[in-house]
This record gives structure tokens, C-alpha cells and sequence, in this order.
């Protein structure tokens, strides 16, 4: 088993800066990348560092690809808690990437299986992903992959957990609010990502990492399956470091 470069920042905002540079040499390397992205709360002080750097004239967003590891089913682009809608307002709006570059699953297709498709097939043709960037939820799902009894290769529908679901009620006026279910990247378009960079910060994901990177591989754990992936950079803040 493989195990990731480990960066432990002092805050989450120091992580953003950690996970800055990491997609500031991908981008220098190659002006028309494309990254991954992930909404949540945990990757805003990258976005802010993003944003400056571009400003500054350290970063260049205008070849860049983008492609977003998820979207709940149903919610409308413009919707508020759409993460199409979280990506224009904390990063997509604020730097020179064109707006046909820039890929978010579609909650409101009419046909999902089709839209799956047709999402892997864009990220194909742009070349898979040079640098995914990911979180890690408090059972070990990434993207939206929740613990079942495999791993899930393709971008796919999925029906939450009542754990997912209790975790995102804060964003919306009631649990009852909260989509059932969401559209994500499956684990194998994740795993052939060239990099990926993950960001976890604080105490309560100190256990699920441990288990992430040091524990046996089960889908159980989705995040585990990483542990194959040859270039894997975890960023955490010393709340979170496992060994702390």
C-alpha cells in the first residue's frame, strides 16, 4: 500500500495556502490543466488563495479546464445550496477561466445515465484530470461515494445516507430540504486523476483519516481505496493529523 505526502498546516487557512501551491506548479506546468474541484466548507481558503494568486499575476485560469466531483439531484443550477451555484459564487465568477470550461454535473437532466456519460466522456476528451481535489467525509466518503460493498467506477446517481444527510441539513431551512440524493464522480474516475490534493481539517476527522490511509482497504471506508493511488498529497491542520 501506498502512503500520502503528508503536509500539516498550523490553520485552515495555511492549508489553503499548502493546497494553493500544489494547483499553482500544475497550472505552471501545464497552462491548460484540468482540476478537479469540491465545494464544502473545507476548500474556501484555497478559493480565496486561488483568487489572489490569480490577481497578483501568479496564476493564469484562462486555459484551465474544471470539473466538479458532484451536484444533489434535482436542485437547479441557480439554485442556492446548488454546488454549481457554491462554485460561480466562491471561485468560477472571480478568475479568467471560461465559463465553457467549466463542468458541473447537472441535477435536473432528464436522464441521468446520459448525463453520466456524456460528463465522463467531456473529461476524456479534455485528457482525464491532472490534479483532483478532494475532502473527506466523516464516514470516509469522497465525492458523494458512500460506504456500500464496492467501489463505484463511473460518475453515477446515488442515494445519500442519513449520516450525509444530517451533515448537510445546516445548509438548507430543514432536513426536509436536504436532496435524497446526488449525482458524483465514481471512485475510478477519482483514482485516475494524475494527482490528487486532499484537504481535512479538524479534530472530528482525525479517526476516519487514520482509518483512510493506515486501515485496510474497504469500500466501507470509500476513501481507502487511495492508499493505491501513487501521488496522493494530504493536507491536514494539526487538529486532524492522525498522530497527533
Amino acid at each position: 500500500m501506498l502512503h500520502p505526502r503528508i503536509l500539516v498546516a498550523k490553520t485552515a487557512d495555511e492549508a489553503g495556502v499548502l493546497a494553493a501551491n500544489e494547483f499553482e506548479a500544475v497550472i505552471a506546468k501545464k497552462p491548460a490543466a484540468v482540476i478537479g474541484l469540491a465545494t464544502g466548507s473545507t476548500p474556501l481558503p484555497l478559493y480565496r488563495e486561488l483568487i489572489a494568486r490569480e490577481k497578483a499575476g501568479k496564476i493564469d485560469f484562462s486555459k484551465v479546464r474544471s470539473a466538479n466531483l458532484d451536484e444533489y439531484k434535482g436542485l437547479a443550477p441557480t439554485h442556492e445550496q446548488s454546488y454549481r451555484k457554491f462554485m460561480q459564487d466562491n471561485l468560477l465568477d472571480h478568475i479568467s477561466i471560461k465559463p465553457e470550461n467549466t463542468i458541473v454535473p447537472l441535477g435536473q437532466a432528464e436522464d441521468i445515465q446520459k448525463m453520466c456519460e456524456e460528463y465522463e466522456a467531456k473529461i476524456e476528451e479534455w485528457g482525464g484530470v491532472d490534479c483532483q481535489l478532494l475532502g473527506i467525509g466523516h464516514d470516509g466518503h469522497i465525492g458523494f461515494n458512500e460506504p456500500e460493498d464496492h467501489f463505484p467506477a463511473m460518475t453515477h446517481e446515488v442515494q445519500l445516507t442519513e449520516m450525509t444527510i444530517d451533515a448537510n441539513k445546516r445548509f438548507f431551512e430543514s432536513i426536509d430540504d436536504v436532496p435524497r440524493a446526488a449525482i458524483t464522480m465514481g471512485i475510478g474516475t477519482i483514482m485516475a486523476a494524475r494527482k490528487i490534493v486532499m484537504i481535512v481539517t479538524g479534530a472530528d476527522k482525525k479517526e476516519i483519516l487514520k482509518k483512510t490511509f493506515w486501515g485496510p482497504v474497504d469500500p466501507q471506508v470509500p476513501a481507502s481505496i487511495l492508499q493505491f493511488h501513487p501521488d496522493v498529497t494530504l493536507i491536514c491542520d494539526e487538529a486532524a493529523y492522525p498522530f497527533n
